[in-house]
């Protein structure tokens, strides 16, 4: 049975895909078959109606957020995730945090971090590496070191649009690149967080 919509803490997470434009050496889904206790693997990508249903079924009035993340990458849906979110905050006024790699521009051959207005209120976006050839070989991007680039211009843009941008990485980094990180996200002018590495 697919999990569709799922608690962590006081926030409800969306699973939206199990696509990603990124095969991450890190990521949780190459190292274990659930993520967070949960088998998020998918037989089918869920639809809108049945997206917002099961975020109602959960008492989404009840969480303090809706977390769009997913077993893959949840902007693969862009559309799709941006109506889900539509028709939830026309229910209960929830905070809607986006957890991305920052590719919907690539995804979507277009800039589309207009569209994010007034439905998401944080962008937290993967940055996993201070430079273009560590990232491509740390995220093994299908858009080779292009998504570097792509990712932190996304995060530029999005800040137009959304409350808060958040750049990350993970705990298991050295100090030096944690440090060249948070000297990337000063300059585009968008928060930094260090995460810790789910396992």
């Amino acid at each position: 049975m697919n999990i569709i919509a799922y608690p962590i803490g006081d926030s409800l997470y969306l699973n939206l895909t199990n696509r990603c434009t990124n095969a991450c050496t890190f990521c949780v889904r190459t190292t274990t078959d659930s993520g967070m206790g949960y088998d998020l693997w998918i037989d089918h990508e869920p639809t809108v109606a049945e997206m917002v249903a099961d975020i109602k079924a959960k008492g989404i009035e009840n969480y303090k957020e809706l977390v769009l993340c997913g077993y893959g990458e949840p902007t693969e849906r862009y559309d799709d995730m941006l109506e889900v979110v539509r028709r939830i905050k026309e229910y209960c006024p929830v905070s809607v945090r986006l957890n991305t790699n920052g590719h919907a521009n690539l995804i979507a051959g277009s800039d589309v971090t207009y569209k994010m207005e007034g439905l998401i209120d944080i962008v937290s976006i993967s940055l996993n590496a201070p430079d273009a050839r560590r990232y491509n070989e740390i995220c093994q991007c299908q858009y080779g070191e292009e998504g570097f680039y792509a990712m932190l211009d996304f995060a530029a843009k999005a800040k137009a649009y959304v409350p808060e941008v958040v750049l990350s990485v993970v705990d298991v980094m050295d100090k030096a690149d944690i440090d060249a990180c948070r000297k990337i996200a000063e300059e585009i002018g968008v928060k930094f967080r260090v995460r810790e590495l789910i396992k």
